[in-house]
C-alpha cells in the first residue's frame, strides 16, 4: 500500500506537470488546485485502480504542485519550475493530519509508528525530529535500505551456492578501500589521478556491487578454501598462450591476443587467468583455529 501511495502521488503530480506544460502566455490560464481536485474526483470515478488509493494522498500531491508553482513564479524565490517525477527515484508522499490520522508514536529511540490512510499504523525509523505542532508529514520509501537488503540477499545466495559447488575458490585481491577512497585530497596535499578515480567512484558503483561482502561471506562459509590472486596483468595476459600485451585488450569487453589470435570476452579471459593464477595467502578462517561450518560441496572443482 505504501508503494501504491508513492505511485499514485507521482502519477497525479506528473499529470499536473503535463497540464501546465501546455500553457504559454496568451492562452487561457492552466487549471488551479481546486479545478484539478474536481478533475481528480472524475478520474477516480473512471479508474478503479486510482480510486483504490487514498484521496488524501493524491490531493496532497496536487497541493504540493500548486505550492511549487507559486514558488516558481515568486521573483524572490530561486525555486525552479516543477519537473517530472521518476519511478525509483521519487518515492514518497505527504499526508496532512486530520484528527486521529495525525498521530505519531515513539516506540524507541530509533523507531516509531505513524498512521497512514488505508495502511494503518506503519513502523518507521526516525530520521529527524518533527517540529512542535506539525500538521503534516512526508513518507519517503527507503530506497537505500532496499538496495542494501537486496545486495545482502544476493551475497548470501551466491556465496552459499559457490561454497557448495566448489572445493577451491579463487578471487581477485582487489584493494576496494583504495579504489573507493576520495582522490581529491586537500589544498595542501592534492590528490593524484583524480579524473581516473572519479570514474571509478561514479554513482558508487563499486560499493553497490558488493565485492567485499561476497568475499567475506565466502571466507565464512568456506574457511581455508578461498585463495586471493594478485590482479596484476590478469586482464592483459592471454589465457591460451600466456603472452602479456596491453594491446591485446582492444576494449573494455573484447580481448584479442596479438600473438596467437585467441579472442573472447575480456572478463572471461581474466577470470580464467585468476582461476589458474598464483595465489597469495588467503585472509580469514583457516579451518583449524576457527569453527568450520562448511556446506556440502563437490570436490576436485575450482571456481
Amino acid at each position: 500500500m505504501l508503494r501504491d501511495h508513492c505511485g499514485h502521488a507521482r502519477y497525479v503530480w506528473n499529470l499536473a506537470v503535463e497540464q501546465h506544460s501546455w500553457w504559454h502566455p496568451g492562452r487561457t490560464g492552466a487549471p488551479g488546485y481546486l479545478e484539478q481536485c474536481r478533475q481528480l474526483t472524475q478520474a477516480r470515478a473512471a479508474h478503479p485502480w486510482l480510486a483504490a488509493g487514498s484521496q488524501t494522498v493524491q490531493q496532497q500531491a496536487l497541493r504540493d504542485f500548486a505550492q511549487a508553482m507559486t514558488a516558481f513564479f515568486d521573483p524572490g524565490n530561486p525555486a525552479g519550475r516543477p519537473s517530472w517525477r521518476k519511478a525509483g527515484r521519487d518515492e514518497g508522499f505527504r499526508v496532512v493530519g486530520r484528527g486521529r490520522q495525525w498521530d505519531v508514536r515513539r516506540l524507541s529511540r530509533k523507531t516509531g509508528q505513524v498512521w497512514v490512510p488505508k495502511a494503518g499504523w506503519v513502523r518507521f525509523r526516525w530520521s529527524r525530529a518533527l517540529p512542535p505542532g506539525a500538521k503534516s508529514y512526508r513518507v519517503t520509501m527507503d530506497r537505500a535500505g532496499r538496495e542494501t537488503d537486496r545486495r545482502k540477499d544476493w551475497a548470501e545466495k551466491a556465496s552459499t551456492g559457490i561454497a557448495r559447488r566448489f572445493d577451491v575458490i579463487r578471487v581477485e585481491e582487489l584493494k576496494i578501500a583504495n579504489m573507493t577512497r576520495s582522490a581529491a585530497g586537500t589544498r595542501e596535499n592534492p590528490g593524484r589521478n583524480v579524473r581516473a578515480k572519479a570514474g571509478l567512484n561514479l554513482s558508487r558503483g563499486i560499493l553497490r556491487s558488493g565485492w567485499g561482502l561476497l568475499v567475506r561471506r565466502l571466507q565464512d562459509k568456506a574457511p581455508g578454501r578461498v585463495q586471493k590472486i594478485r590482479p596484476a596483468f590478469t586482464s592483459q595476459r592471454c589465457s591460451a598462450c600466456g603472452q602479456v600485451d596491453r594491446d591485446s585488450r582492444e576494449s573494455q569487453a573484447v580481448f584479442r591476443c596479438t600473438a596467437c589470435g585467441f579472442a573472447c570476452h575480456a572478463d572471461v579471459n581474466a577470470a580464467i587467468n585468476i582461476a589458474a593464477g598464483h595465489a597469495v595467502t588467503a585472509r580469514g578462517g583457516d579451518g583449524a583455529a576457527q569453527p568450520v561450518n562448511r556446506e556440502p560441496q563437490l570436490l576436485l572443482q575450482s571456481a
